[in-house]
């Protein structure tokens, strides 16, 4: 994705989502992912997808188990 691809697709999503904590994170090196974070915590990957002329922008969010809340105990049986 291009600089201008970032921002645009940022700016997307800040409306989107009603927030100015997010944000995309260019790659380190070139052919790595651009990071979706909200605030410090990345929270999934972007991708640009140009198929046939239609470009689109695919979201990926990884939520992670050690990052939910507990889950709550079974209910006992009658």
């Amino acid at each position: 994705m291009t600089p201008t691809d970032i921002a645009r697709v940022q700016a997307y999503l800040r409306r989107l989502l009603g927030s100015d904590r997010v944000k995309l994170v260019p790659p380190a090196r070139k052919g790595m992912s651009v990071e979706l974070a909200v605030g410090d915590e990345v929270i999934g990957t972007v991708h640009r997808d140009d198929e046939e002329g239609e470009v689109s922008y695919a979201v990926h969010i990884t939520v992670l188990e050690e990052d939910l809340p507990a889950a709550p105990a079974p209910a006992g049986r009658r």
